[in-house]
């Protein structure tokens, strides 16, 4: 909004410095002063609100050290990231921008499910909240949708191995290269790092590459599934999920800033991808929402994101990741997502195959997910949490380095 009224005083009067909005880095420092501010100035209002409506957490009595002093503490703390994300963006963004588009109706699609799951368990005290398969309902649909739209819209293209002419002083001299419709995308640590879904249709005979769609929407639905629940699964603890999805969306802006400007894709060898660089504006916003939640958040939290919070970051995680083309970095950008999800699906597969073969059911680890194992070894939360903050910056750095190691 305040980028269209700057743009407008600009033509008309020549209004000094409403140039400068019109860079993407600027418009992205506003955004993240603006979240910060938004998220910890109104975060304690939010939080007060939601003890007056008595919306506690209920929990369940797992064995774990401190787990019951915990009864009580807000949860549906998401609304907080939710805010204050979307009003800087709405006052920074360009709004026609797919992209955008795309990241807002994602969510607040997310937001939506996840804040019905809260609402189930907190006012009709059913502890199972939302049915499984409802929400996994939701997350195909979007998958769906944000697969579709990736794929069929005309705004979404690349730039065709383009012939940049680069000069001396970093200026773009010529562009040759014509923006098409592609389903590119990079995959890490090789020298010719560019995959098209379409090879992996293309046994099927001349022309059936058009039908990429049919393998690349279902690869779309299991990313954004899978990132949803596993940033739901890593919520167990004081600032984990808010700390590790910092971290992650931090990383995915800097690939956001480097494949949305021709001359920084051209020097590290990596797809341009036009208009991209709008996310930016999102991504500042959304680093600065989970950092001022964190303030409340961090232990002892004051406030749970709930899974208002939680499916919301995981979706919104993967729909960027998609959008830059980086989406088979996620099992390292992502690495304590994965190892979150991986550790349940291991003990529930064990536990089952070890109950039906020597009648009684055996574990891998102490309890699940992966950070509750090392809460029943005696570990202080703070310490996991701040032991799993450090992977995840080794992770990002791992994943930066991809854009050299090839």
């Amino acid at each position: 909004m305040l980028t269209y009224l700057f743009e407008y005083l600009e033509k008309q009067y020549q209004f000094p410095g409403a140039s400068l909005f019109q860079f993407s880095t600027f418009r992205a420092a506003m955004a993240i002063l603006f979240s910060l501010m938004i998220a910890t100035a109104f975060g304690k209002r939010i939080i007060l609100f939601l003890q007056r409506q008595q919306v506690g957490e209920t929990i369940r009595d797992l064995g774990l050290e401190g787990q019951k002093q915990k009864a009580g503490t807000p949860t549906m703390g998401g609304i907080i990231i939710i805010m204050a994300t979307l009003i800087p963006v709405l006052l920074f963004a360009r709004l026609e921008n797919i992209y955008i588009i795309l990241l807002v109706f994602t969510m607040l699609w997310m937001g939506a499910i996840g804040f019905l799951d809260d609402y189930i368990k907190v006012f009709k005290k059913n502890k199972e909240g939302l049915q499984g398969r409802f929400k996994v309902l939701g997350q195909v649909t979007l998958g769906l949708i944000v697969g579709a739209v990736l794929y069929f819209h005309p705004a979404v293209t690349m730039r065709d191995h383009d012939k940049t002419i680069i000069t001396s002083e970093y200026t773009v001299e010529q562009v040759k290269g014509a923006e098409i419709k592609s389903t590119m995308t990079t995959v890490p640590f090789f020298k010719n790092n560019e995959f098209d879904y379409g090879y992996l249709i293309e046994w099927a005979g001349e022309g059936a590459t058009q039908y990429a769609w049919l393998l690349f929407i279902p690869i779309i639905i299991l990313i954004v599934t899978a990132v949803s629940n596993g940033a739901n699964l890593t919520d167990g603890i004081d600032g984990l999920a808010a700390g590790t999805s910092a971290i992650i969306v931090f990383t995915l802006g800097i690939f956001a800033l480097v494949s949305g400007n021709i001359i920084f894709s051209d020097y590290l060898d990596i797809m341009y991808i036009p208009r991209v660089g709008e996310l930016l504006i999102f991504i500042t916003a959304f680093v600065g929402a989970l950092i001022g939640f964190l303030w409340y958040n961090a232990f002892p939290a004051q406030v749970f994101m709930g899974d208002t919070g939680s499916l919301t970051i995981g979706g919104v995680i993967a729909v960027i990741a998609i959008i830059v083309r980086k989406e088979l970095l996620i099992p390292v950008l992502c690495g304590i997502f994965f190892a979150e999800s991986l550790s349940v699906m291991l003990q529930v597969g064990y536990f089952k195959y070890t109950r039906k073969k020597y009648g009684e059911g055996r574990r891998i680890f102490l309890m699940s997910p992966l950070h509750h194992h090392y809460q029943k070894k005696g570990y202080h939360e703070s310490k996991i949490v701040t032991r799993f903050w450090i992977v995840g910056i080794l992770l990002a750095i791992i994943t930066i380095v991809t854009l050299k190691i090839r």
